[in-house]
């Protein structure tokens, strides 16, 4: 078995995705790091090399400057890659900024994942996305993919258009603010002692349900009076009253999907990646962890301290499962609808737990409230039309401008003369569109 992992956030997972395949996982593979970066391919050898030999497992690890070497046969490949996700996205902020008083301009669809900056996100991920796609069909065509690659839904959706079997993770609405993590505190729970239905689209997911796992007592109404009385927050409430059911995860990413909230504004500085102290405090762990190895006192620590800080996201997780065909649960992970969601087409790409059954998905059939149905299929459109787009597909392109919620009360004729002027300004990486 063998995994290839691609993308500038792989050295930051890297020691969750060792710990789950070799420890957690008891699975002997050939792993394949692409990183071109000369020094850290010498930092993640010898920690990857350090963390195999503590496991007594026959496995291998490959740091590469090599794409083609890290991908030939490999059996999945995790992508965790972006387009210089920061940079990028201020230089979009700062387009769609005003000049004056009389022209605010449209600060507001600086987003992440949707609106304006989101499809400007999109495309410049579509430049990453293809050209890994034409080396995996060279060398690993029959290759299973997991993308983190935000947006999620985007990159799962030309994964799937390239041919590929794809699922994505994105940001969990297990823990975080308003993730389920934080709904069971309040409920004086764990989240281990519930069973929450969580669906819907990545970013955009609700809680339709939990229940205490003992005792099978309903628990949804509690919460839905704290969201009632505004104890949740006013998205929340705001959410629940236009939608029928209580948004779960941070609910400014629900944000980023639909039109300008008056009292909204996003974020000037959205995380991507790992921050600059993060990163040397990574390298510093990885460094005692080669040097010592994973089983003396200090490395042990070091390795400790790196998966303490790992993100919640547990890709090897379901790359294994898949593989192996196991028997496993794993909530709100990313992939081709197929009747989960019964409202919504079958090729829309959903967020909902992927229950597998002898590596065989098992869906569920959840139904939606019909104004939540409503929205998602119009949001997963939209989705869809901007990874055609990201292929440099201008039909796609005007149209999901044209059909995007979060677009809603401007000039469209507007809003697409900017999109133009947007890629002009990443034309060094907008090749596509040549």
């Amino acid at each position: 078995m063998k995994f290839a992992l691609i993308g500038q956030d792989i050295p930051m997972l890297l020691p969750a995705l060792l710990a789950d395949l070799l420890f957690a996982g008891k699975q002997a593979a050939e792993v394949a790091v692409e990183e071109k970066n000369s020094a850290m391919r010498d930092v993640l050898q010898r920690y990857g090399d350090a963390v195999i030999a503590h496991s007594k497992l026959p496995a291998t690890l490959l740091v590469t400057d090599s794409r083609k070497a890290a991908l030939t046969n490999a059996d999945c490949v995790i992508y965790a890659g972006d387009c210089m996700a920061a940079s990028r996205f201020r230089q979009d902020r700062e387009a769609l900024g005003g000049t004056d008083e009389d022209n605010p301009g449209l600060t507001d669809q600086a987003r992440v994942n949707g609106g304006i900056g989101g499809l400007m996100h999109t495309l410049r991920q579509g430049e990453n996305v293809l050209a890994l796609c034409e080396a995996m069909r060279e060398n690993c065509p029959e290759a299973l993919v997991i993308t983190l690659g935000q947006p999620v839904a985007r990159t799962t959706a030309m994964f799937l258009r390239q041919g590929f079997r794809c699922y994505g993770l994105g940001r969990t609405p297990m823990r975080g603010a308003n993730g389920l993590d934080m709904l069971t505190k309040k409920l004086d729970r764990k989240p281990q002692d519930v069973h929450a239905t969580i669906a819907g689209l990545p970013g955009f997911a609700f809680l339709l349900g939990i229940a205490d796992r003992a005792t099978g007592e309903n628990l949804l109404p509690y919460l839905l009076d704290m969201a009632d009385l505004g104890d949740l927050g006013r998205l929340t409430k705001r959410w629940l009253d236009w939608y029928g059911a209580l948004p779960i995860g941070d609910v400014t990413d629900h944000a980023e999907f639909l039109p300008a909230q008056e009292d909204f504004i996003p974020e000037e500085e959205p995380e991507f990646g790992e921050s600059v102290e993060r990163r040397k405090e990574r390298i510093l762990h990885m460094n005692k962890v080669g040097e010592l190895g994973a089983a003396d006192g200090e490395g042990m620590m070091a390795q400790w301290l790196l998966l303490s800080k790992a993100p919640p996201i547990r890709p090897m997780q379901l790359a294994l499962a898949l593989l192996r065909g196991d028997d496993i649960d794993v909530p709100a992970v990313t992939r081709r609808n197929e009747g989960e969601l019964p409202q919504l087409p079958r090729e829309a790409v959903i967020e909902a737990e992927l229950s597998l059954r002898a590596g065989q998905p098992a869906p569920h059939g959840t139904i939606l409230p019909d104004g939540l149905a409503d929205v998602c299929g119009e949001i997963d459109e939209t989705n869809r039309l901007a990874a055609m787009a990201a292929e440099g597909d201008r039909s796609a392109l005007r149209e999901c401008v044209e059909l995007d919620p979060a677009l809603a009360g401007l000039d469209r004729l507007y809003c697409q003369d900017l999109v133009e002027k947007l890629i002009e300004l990443h034309s060094d990486v907008l090749t596509q569109f040549d």
